[in-house]
This record gives C-alpha cells, sequence and structure tokens, in this order.
C-alpha cells in the first residue's frame, strides 16, 4: 500500500533531504505543491489533510499554525521544528529512547523530531542516569561542534556567500552566550537531570557533521564508577540497535582524534567513552550528521516505524545528500 505524505516546507535544508529520500520509493507517494501556491494555507491545509503522514520542516510558529490547519483524523504528522518536543500529547521522535520506545513512535499520531544537539546529549546522558551512574543533580556541561548547515539556508549563505548580509569569515564561531539554546528544554526533560544541562554550542566553517561532548570528573560521582562502567551501560542500552552504536572501550582509548564529518550521509549515532583512568576522568562523545540522525535521517526513520516497515528502508546514505 502506497502512503501519501506530504513535507511541508520541502524546500528548506531539512526537507530537501527528506525529499530525496523519500522520492526513491515505490511505497510514498509524495503530495507537492506548486512553487505559486507552496505557501498559499488554502493549498497547503489540503495538502495537510489529503496526507497520510505529514512532516513538517517549517519554523516553530509555522509549525503550530500547519497542526491547526489539520481536521482530518487519519492524518499523523511528525515535526521537525522546535515546536512540540517537550509539549503535552506527542511523542519523542528517538526510537531508541528506552526498550520498547520505537513501539510508542509507530502508533503515535504525533511525533517530535529531535534537535540535532539535542538527541546527542540525550543519547549520552539519559542511559547514565537511568542507570544511577550518574546522579540526576549531576552538573552537565555539553560542548558541541556543527557544520553550519545546522542553521539553514541563511547560515549557509552566510558563510559560502562573500556579497551575503552577515557574512561569515571566522572558521568556528561559538554562540547562544546567553545559555537559553533553544534545543536546551529538550536535553533537560529526556536525559532524566534536575537541572538544565550549561550547554556551549559552536558551529564552524564545514557543511556537516557533529561532534556533541559531555566531560565527566569520574571522582566526584557517587560510587565512584569507572570510565569502562559507563561504556558497558551505554552498550547496554543500545544493544542490537541498527543505528546507535557504542564504541569498544579500549578502542577508543587508543584513538588520537575524531573529526566530526565522519558520519556524513547516514543515519548513524556513534557513542564513544574517552578517558584518563589516571586522573579519574571521562568525556562522553557522540558523532553524527547533523542532517541525517539529527534531522533529516530521524525522521524517515520514525516515518518508516510509523508506516510498519523496515525502519532502515530508505537510509542507505545516497552519495547525493551530501551536495
Amino acid at each position: 500500500m502506497t502512503a501519501k505524505v506530504f513535507i511541508d516546507g520541502e524546500v528548506g535544508t531539512t526537507g530537501l533531504q527528506i525529499s530525496a529520500r523519500l522520492e526513491r520509493r515505490d511505497d510514498v507517494e509524495l503530495l507537492r505543491l506548486a512553487d505559486a501556491v507552496r505557501k498559499d494555507p488554502k493549498a497547503r491545509a489540503e495538502a495537510l489533510n489529503a496526507a497520510d503522514v505529514a512532516i513538517l520542516c517549517l519554523p516553530d510558529a509555522a509549525a503550530k499554525e500547519a497542526v491547526a490547519m489539520i481536521d482530518n483524523p487519519n492524518t499523523r504528522v511528525i515535526d521537525a521544528s522546535t515546536a512540540h518536543r517537550v509539549a503535552e500529547g506527542w511523542t519523542y521522535g528517538f526510537p531508541e529512547y528506552d526498550k520498547g520506545h520505537e513501539t510508542k513512535v509507530a502508533a503515535a499520531k504525533r511525533v517530535a523530531n529531535t534537535g540535532c544537539y539535542a538527541v546527542s546529549s540525550i543519547a549520552l546522558l539519559h542511559p547514565l542516569v537511568s542507570a544511577g551512574l550518574l546522579p540526576a543533580n549531576f552538573p552537565a556541561t555539553i560542548n558541541a561542534v556543527s557544520g553550519y548547515s545546522g542553521g539553514g539556508r541563511q547560515l549557509i549563505q552566510a558563510f559560502e556567500d562573500p556579497g551575503a548580509e552577515g557574512h561569515i569569515e571566522a572558521a568556528v564561531r561559538v554562540y547562544a552566550l546567553g545559555l537559553a539554546h533553544k534545543h536546551i528544554p529538550e536535553m533537560h526533560k529526556y536525559s532524566g537531570l534536575d537541572h538544565a544541562p550549561i550547554f556551549v554550542p559552536s558551529v564552524a566553517r564545514y557543511m556537516q557533521g557533529m561532534i556533541v561532548q559531555v566531560p565527566v570528573p569520574l571522582w566526584s560521582l557517587p560510587g565512584t564508577p569507572k570510565a569502562k562502567d559507563l561504556q558497558a551501560a551505554l552498550a547496554d542500552h543500545y544493544a542490537g540497535r541498527r543505528f546507535v552504536t557504542v564504541a569498544d572501550y579500549d578502542a577508543a582509548l587508543s584513538m588520537g582524534h575524531l573529526e566530526p564529518e565522519g558520519l556524513n550521509g547516514t543515519n548513524e549515532l556513534k557513542l564513544f567513552v574517552f578517558a584518563n583512568e589516571g586522573t579519574g576522568q571521562a568525556v562522553l562523545t557522540a558523532l553524527l550528521d547533523n542532517l541525517g540522525k539529527g534531522a533529516s535521517g530521524q525522521a524517515v526513520q520514525c516515518l518508516n516505524l510509523m508506516l510498519g516497515v523496515d525502519e532502515a528502508t530508505g537510509l542507505d546514505a545516497p552519495q547525493d545528500l551530501l551536495n
């Protein structure tokens, strides 16, 4: 059976990558609007209500508006914006969040796709808080670097076009210095922490790819767990998962560097525990494509679950998604 899917905001960075993955498939019919009516409320409402699944790749206000347009009880929604990530009645779109969470995504009417920084941070923190290795009152700090595609078309243009307004010449820019990044509420809610983490993101002069790191002073934790204990808990939590893997502990210790573009074009999320056993210090680290598992790939994975097909369908990393 062919599912009708409408991507509201298809011409944006995330929408284009979702579209590129779905248009290859014969089990999905993409509903598309002509450019002349792409922003017309009536045309959008008709497409939203005609879809089996509507995927929203819109700014927050427009995403809320789109949901309000839907009166067809059979239309299901995946929202890639920040608008509904901590909202009641929405299922968090991280299938690997807990054992059985994929079945909640599969059955959901409303799915809030994850933020790229957030899914990485939550993937590292939630299992360890749940296992009691990190106390709920752990004062987490999160440091991250992303390619500039994470900021959408405007930031891409600012980095790539010397004539663009607000052109950025710097190799790296640290931002969100007011400590109020829009991903923090979901990081807080789904990590299980009592207090919101301190989040310090940066954007660098490359297109896509992301590294997220959480420093852990092991000596400060109750019971003084070893870094290997943290790695084992993560490996146990994600055992058997297709898209979230945990690096071998000894292999991680032997690594000298990590490149943020290492998983580009994939829906993979790889976790590492780097450590200095002598000082009792560790750094939890996540590597992913901010446009893959952090956006479009994650949305397609959730869509697959909702349609009852293999969750890996269409996630074979076609090379033209990198262009």
